[in-house]
């Protein structure tokens, strides 16, 4: 109809039509204002029903934009950069309801309807409301897109969770999945997604809610909680979750179960455990070797060497070998009670099984030599797995020197460090400042500036404590002109000198009768306070 024919049938409406149109060009987010598009906050607004809107043109009509947005991403997805320009004066109509009707268009569609999604979010830089991020999931989900699925999911907890008003995102995806296609499965995600951000009483809640509503979460998702809930030490709730699984008939599977044995172990119940067992078998699983692995650890942690043993001979019997775990956790139980040697003779059976031995079977030899002293054996067993092609890490290094050191061997620990920086080993920092404090204990500052100017130039960098404590150790020496050397490189690489080092100059200074020492050291130090 032309603008003439209008004005033939009532100028009224004309006049009307001019009015809107020219307020809607007017308004402060028309065609000058495209920055602000991107920050404007997204309404609950319903859609506007004036019919004199139905006047403009569509690239202006408010009622139209949902027709426009559908139409351009039917043509091409990347047609919603295009049409982005050409409505820029209707993106503030864009609210949440015409969001989601877009959306529930695009349902069988999750590609189109995950761009306009991100075009919104992204681009025109909307507040998406939680129904928005609802209804893209269940589309997701129904589309068997489940790792895209779980990440909005996640997003949309973290955004719950920011906001004052604590929204329950299960209500929310139960009143969604009333307009559109949705896969119960969406409940099971909410659950791991609510245990993988930590908010386990959230989880044991949507856990509650689902079972209530007559949904069965899949005993993976037990599983995911419980393994949440064990983390946290939150155990009668572990027990808890599992009566609820028999109760409405989720059958648990052999990693329920060893979840559930890690229970009992954490919880210190382990002399209900071969009851526990019975009621496995019963169900028809058999304990594997993670049931067992954690039983032997749990047993040996609580020095109860005869029953980890005991289960060690009765996985032969049903089939079930030991592995690496098993030997470790024995030889573990066998240093803890100072029986190294028989825990020596447990790592060649283990060698002769088949089995070759980690750092972890290494380092707990070696650990339990050097507690008793037998550094000789430590070294024989870092030379045997340096020659089987496994580097000690710190904790061999560290365990290895703090052995030498409580002898008084420094010297024997500071061969070692060399030998093994010798073999490509890493020391780390912290091992240099044991052997360091160590020397000024035993009153050999030479020997420790020695050590510290070597490992200076390999990039160690001395903490203020290791260089204040050099100077105490000068002072306690007497040697206050090579303690006062140190507070000069200290000052020169503007490290603080503390108090106690300063009264330590001091202190040395009038002992040895160098008063104008001690003076000037004084100065410095009111002059510092």
């Amino acid at each position: 109809m032309t603008r003439a024919s209008l004005s033939a049938l009532n100028p009224s409406l004309v006049n009307s039509a001019n009015f809107y149109g020219n307020f809607i060009t007017k308004l402060p987010f028309s065609s000058s204002s495209a920055s602000s598009l991107q920050t404007i906050e997204n309404s609950q607004c319903k859609p506007l029903l004036n019919p004199l809107y139905n006047l403009l043109p569509e690239t202006r009509n408010p009622n139209k934009i949902v027709d426009l947005i559908s139409s351009s991403l039917k043509q091409n997805n990347s047609q919603l950069t295009l049409l982005q320009n050409h409505i820029k004066p209707l993106i503030p109509h864009l609210g949440c309801h015409e969001i989601t009707r877009v959306l529930l268009r695009f349902q069988s569609d999750c590609s189109s309807a995950l761009t306009f999604f991100n075009w919104v979010k992204n681009d025109l830089g909307i507040k998406l409301s939680s129904h928005n991020y609802c209804y893209i999931v269940h589309i997701l989900a129904w589309s068997k897109n489940f790792s895209l699925a779980m990440s909005l999911l996640c997003e949309l907890i973290d955004f719950v969770k920011d906001c004052s008003n604590c929204e329950d995102l299960f209500e929310s995806l139960v009143s969604c999945s009333k307009d559109c296609n949705f896969d119960p499965v969406v409940f099971d995600m909410l659950i791991k997604g609510y245990v993988r951000k930590g908010m386990v009483k959230e989880a044991i809640r949507t856990f509650t809610n689902v079972l209530e509503v007559g949904y069965l979460p899949s005993v993976i998702t037990c599983n995911c909680l419980l393994n949440g809930l064990l983390r946290l030490n939150f155990i009668d709730q572990c027990w808890l979750v599992y009566e609820e699984m028999g109760r409405v008939g989720i059958r648990p599977n052999s990693y329920t179960f060893n979840i559930l044995t890690n229970v009992f172990c954490k919880d210190g119940n382990v002399d209900k455990v071969n009851e526990f067992l019975e009621r496995m078998e019963e169900e028809g699983f058999d304990p594997d070797l993670v049931t067992y692995n954690t039983l032997i650890s749990s047993y040996c942690r609580k020095e109860r060497l005869n029953d980890a043993f005991y289960l060690y001979r009765i996985m032969y019997r049903r089939g079930v070998v030991p592995d690496l775990v098993s030997y470790t956790a024995l030889m573990n139980g066998l240093c803890k009670e100072g029986r190294v040697r028989e825990a020596h003779q447990l790592f060649h059976r283990m060698v002769h099984r088949g089995l070759n031995p980690d750092i972890v079977s290494y380092n707990t030899l070696i650990s339990g030599y050097c507690k008793e002293g037998r550094m000789q054996e430590s070294k024989y067993l870092v030379h045997e797995m340096i020659g089987n092609g496994i580097s000690p890490d710190s904790f061999t290094c560290r365990v290895l020197v703090e052995g030498y050191g409580k002898q008084g061997r420094l010297v024997s620990a500071l061969n070692l460090v060399v030998e093994l920086r010798r073999f490509g080993v890493s020391i780390s920092s912290s091992i240099y400042d044991f052997l360091i404090v160590s020397l000024c204990r035993e009153d050999r500052p030479f020997a420790a500036k020695n050590i510290l100017g070597r490992i200076s130039q390999d990039g160690y960098v001395p903490k203020p404590d290791i260089y204040n404590g050099l100077i105490e150790t000068f002072c306690r020496c007497n040697n206050v002109a090579d303690a006062l050397l140190v507070k000069a490189e200290m000052v020169r690489k503007r490290i603080k000198v503390n108090l106690v080092a300063y009264r330590a100059l001091i202190c040395s200074s009038c002992r040895i009768g160098c008063l104008s020492s001690a003076t000037a050291t004084k100065w410095i130090l009111i002059k510092q306070s």
